[in-house]
């Protein structure tokens, strides 16, 4: 396997016992994975789309990683989404809606 230049893992707060019950996927998680795989595919990206288990970030839902850069991303929307996507391929960070240091 070629290793892609991104991988965006999207919270969809799904928990041990296999239920989805915390904020991002309340907040509508669901949809945004599917909504970035779509915007990821529609520009041609080297990217892999999963959706993870809770993240662990609450407060910040919902909410997702980028690697390999270690970004952190929450507050999200399709316009949070697209920011995002527009950031990376200027080689930039979208500061509005990174959590992490």
């Amino acid at each position: 396997m070629k290793k892609p230049q991104f991988h965006f893992l999207v919270c969809n707060s799904f928990r041990v016992a296999g239920d989805s019950q915390g904020v991002c996927n309340k907040k509508g998680g669901t949809s945004l994975l599917h909504y970035l795989s779509e915007q990821v595919d529609d520009r041609g990206l080297d990217a892999v789309v999963s959706g993870t288990a809770c993240l662990n970030v609450c407060t910040a839902g919902p909410a997702m990683v980028v690697y390999p850069h270690n970004q952190w991303y929450g507050n999200l929307s399709e316009s949070a989404i697209d920011t995002i996507l527009d950031a990376l391929e200027n080689g930039e960070v979208a500061t509005d809606y990174l959590i992490s240091d």
